[in-house]
């Protein structure tokens, strides 16, 4: 295949048909190798034409294949959004993108404290991994009116909105062991505990590190042709 092609077949993936055929090849494989196991140990032989026939399993492809394709429509309005991304936001964008989602966690910083750009590094790791919390941060010189409202004197600071209401407030690092060293881990435990975020499942890990795989791949080729052009 020549690298146009490659090129023009990669650009036209989305996500909800790539992990639709992903999902139904593996079922396929799961029974298959279910089936055949059983078989075995009976002396059977396993039809597997008879197998990919099999309207259970065809079931179980349309209903994997519907869940997939909702949970995507679902990842790209939420990304419409701002979500899956740790973004900057001014005053004037404030209440807009406080009520606009249903969990918001902004951080309120400072240019020069230290302690702040270890928070941002924490944040924008969590913003990729949990698309369904919106995460912002807003510089708190720029923005004295909601630093007034919301009662905050001390940076960095965490408020937690929840459809649009704050219902919690993390203050510097004085629940991660009020060290500078804490891990991502720390915080999310900690975010998860305030209801802000959703423990992931081990294969839902797998599933965004194989996305993000892929997402590699297609750069590159594209960094590729673009060098040989």
């Amino acid at each position: 295949m020549n690298p146009d092609a490659v090129k023009s077949t990669l650009s036209n993936l989305n996500f909800g048909n790539v992990m639709a055929a992903a999902a139904r090849d593996y079922q396929k494989e799961v029974l298959a190798q279910g089936k055949a196991q059983a078989a075995s140990s009976s002396n059977e032989e396993v039809d597997l034409d008879e197998l990919m026939d099999d309207p259970e399993l065809e079931k179980l492809h349309a209903d994997r294949i519907a869940a997939l394709k909702k949970e995507a429509e679902k990842r790209q309005a939420l990304q419409r959004k701002g979500h899956g991304e740790y973004r900057e936001i001014t005053e004037g964008d404030f209440l807009g993108e406080v009520t606009g989602s249903e969990l918001v966690i902004c951080h309120f910083y400072h240019r020069e404290f230290y302690r702040c750009k270890i928070m941002d590094k924490h944040l924008k790791a969590l913003a990729s991994k949990h698309v369904d919390t919106k995460f912002v941060k807003l510089d708190a010189e720029n923005a004295p009116f909601f630093v007034t409202k919301l009662g905050i004197k001390m940076l960095p600071c965490i408020v937690l909105f929840r459809k649009g209401v704050a219902i919690d407030i993390v203050v510097g690092f004085q629940d991660l062991g009020s060290k500078d060293d804490f891990t991502t881990r720390s915080l999310e435990i900690l975010l998860t505990k305030k209801g802000m975020i959703s423990e992931k499942k081990k294969d839902e890990d797998e599933e965004d590190v194989h996305d993000e795989s892929r997402r590699r791949t297609v750069r590159s080729s594209r960094e590729q042709d673009s060098d040989s052009e």
